[in-house]
């Protein structure tokens, strides 16, 4: 019987077998030794000549072979004793050993968990990397993360339902996967980018509460905190909610005992707040701030607003941001800062530094010295302090400044990876300007209950009045991150009409786009409200990680390709005519 490496400490005098990894081997002239590795640890192996076939096998192994030894646990000689590892007391004393599989020279590190190659070759040789102690940790971890959120939401009575993966188009922000259907030519299916109108429609055929660990399928271009193609979310929905805080009470719990319990990590601050969405631009740029640190951005419009300096003069918005010892920042480091603000749109980048009480700075005299006193005094600025300043459309300076805010917080290392600061966004705008189309368009997805309900639509005529409309929307953010989006659903068909005849969109574009829905809603659908969960993104934070590639088992890399599997690959033309399709090249 195979005994684990982590089993074995326990096992001294006793004869047993051990399967596992070669992960180095030293030959000491009359002794042989190897460490053999398995998911558990590291166990060192001493092969003596006496057992001349395991000797002259051991000789023959290389790093990775797959090899199985019998022998007895034996403590090591003092001097010998490893305390690096768990088994570092003891060694296995080989009597029999068998070469499993061979293995060819690698093309990665795989024993030491702190070597690593290039990402590329990693992802094509996957299968090995995730022999590495670190990735195979992870799996395990997050099968253990998946575990707890099963628990959690089973012991609160939410029925597991796995809703379909043929699915239809929706608008839910992204592009879809399209499937085209062989029986049906000329129809195609969409992977679906969230269960959204599956899990309404359970809502209304009586599962009170529901929820799953969906795979979701986005075609979004990839980061370090999203994948592409598939990804993971809790999804999950409740009947006879007519209140979004009733879903943020109930699963903010469950984030704050994987907060805890389960990394190990401290809370920010036990009572998570809720930020309504205008002023989290207002206040930290971001509709997803990271809590972890101050530096909020300033308002100082009625501090400039009768000033000579043409640049802040002109500006609808003027604001800042307080950087402490920011006065050690260098000449080459602040260009670097600029250079990032224009990248986000600015001109350029005004600051001021704090220096025994004055304002030191080439735009210094160009403000009068009751400006600057009453700007010192409103940034509640001290000495050593940098204030950067942004100064344009109020939209622009938050985006400008909320990048920067984040920037410095990276410099001068004030996220601390030990907490985590939690905030419900709440209030979002309903509707958004689409700058690429130039038109009103959703600004998540049309299944959100409106506040206001129909009224509210129907009372808004003018653009203006449109991006007024707030919906009953909330986001949880992490450390920066969003990891949750959810909302008071749409279950009145009068609403869901409305909600597009507001973008110019007709009742047959709703009725052909999303019958199912509004034909299930005209028969006692109950109030209900949800939200999704994005696992990968909360399981990188949970375990320090700033690329999500490093959580899952075989991500496609930063374009998108499987290079283990060569995905995307071009198929056969039998397949395409079977299907009723022609490729067509791009022109030059």
């Amino acid at each position: 019987m195979r005994i684990l490496v982590k089993d074995t400490v326990t096992r001294v005098g006793d004869k047993i077998t051990v399967k596992g990894w070669v992960n180095s081997r030293r030959d000491h002239g009359g002794l042989i030794f190897i460490d053999l590795r398995d998911y558990t640890g590291l166990l060192q192996l001493v092969i003596a000549p006496e057992y001349s076939q395991s000797f002259k096998l051991a000789e023959q192994c290389r790093d990775e072979f797959a090899i199985s030894v019998t022998g007895v646990i034996k403590n090591r000689d003092n001097n010998l004793v490893n305390k690096n590892i768990e088994t570092g007391l003891i060694e296995l004393a080989v009597e029999e050993l068998e070469i499993l599989n061979r293995s060819e020279p690698l093309p990665i590190a795989v024993g030491d968990s702190n070597q690593k190659s290039n990402e590329e070759l990693r992802l094509k040789y996957r299968f090995l990397d995730l022999r590495r102690p670190k990735m195979n940790n992870m799996l395990r971890k997050r099968a253990e993360f998946y575990s707890k959120i099963r628990a959690f939401m089973e012991d609160r009575q939410f029925v597991e339902v796995a809703t379909p993966i043929l699915a239809n188009s929706s608008p839910e922000g992204a592009r879809d996967f399209l499937i085209p259907s062989r029986v049906h030519q000329g129809k195609f299916y969409a992977l679906p980018q969230a269960p959204q109108q599956f899990k309404q429609l359970l809502m209304v055929g009586g599962v009170d509460k529901y929820y799953q660990i969906a795979t979701c399928f986005r075609d979004e271009d990839p980061r370090a905190d999203r994948l592409y193609g598939d990804f993971y979310q809790l999804d999950l929905e409740r009947a006879f909610v007519e209140n979004g805080e009733e879903i943020r009470e109930e699963m903010e719990v469950l984030i704050k005992n994987l907060v805890q319990d389960f990394a190990g990590k401290t809370l920010q601050n036990e009572n998570i707040p809720r930020i309504p969405y205008q002023v989290a631009m207002d206040k930290y740029g971001s509709d997803k701030p990271d809590l972890r640190f101050g530096m909020e951005l300033v308002d100082l419009t009625s501090v400039f607003k009768d000033t000579d300096f043409a640049v802040f003069k002109k500006a609808e918005s003027v604001k800042a941001i307080r950087v402490k010892n920011g006065t050690s920042l260098t000449r080459s480091q602040i260009d670097k800062f600029t250079d990032i603000a224009k990248n986000e749109g600015a001109g350029g980048l005004a600051y001021i530094f704090i220096e025994n009480g004055e304002a030191k700075s080439p735009i210094a005299k160009f403000l009068s010295d009751k400006e600057i006193s009453e700007m010192i005094e409103t940034m509640q600025a001290e000495n050593g302090d940098a204030i950067f300043f942004g100064a344009d459309n109020k939209q622009l300076v938050n985006k400008v400044l909320g990048r920067l805010r984040n920037e410095f917080a990276d410099f001068f290392q004030l996220k601390d990876n030990n907490k985590v600061a939690l905030a419900w966004i709440i209030d979002f705008p309903f509707y958004e300007y689409d700058e690429k189309n130039k038109k009103v368009d959703f600004g998540h997805n049309p299944f959100s209950m409106p506040k206001g309900g129909v009224e509210a639509l129907r009372n808004a005529k003018t653009d203006a009045e449109k991006l007024e409309i707030v919906a009953d929307q909330y986001d949880m953010v992490m450390n920066g991150y969003e990891i949750c989006s959810g909302a008071v659903r749409n279950h009145n068909p009068e609403v869901m009409y409305e909600v597009f005849n507001v973008l110019g969109y007709d009742n047959e574009y709703v009725e052909n786009k999303f019958g199912a829905m509004l034909n299930a809603f005209k028969f006692g659908a109950p109030p209900h409200a949800g939200c999704a969960f994005g696992l990968d993104r909360i399981f990188m934070i949970l375990m320090d990680e700033d690329n999500i590639r490093e959580v899952v088992a075989f991500p496609k890399n930063g374009s998108g390709v499987d290079v283990m599997m060569s995905s995307p690959s071009f198929v056969e033309d039998d397949q395409l005519k079977e299907l009723k399709i022609k490729t067509i090249e791009d022109e030059e």
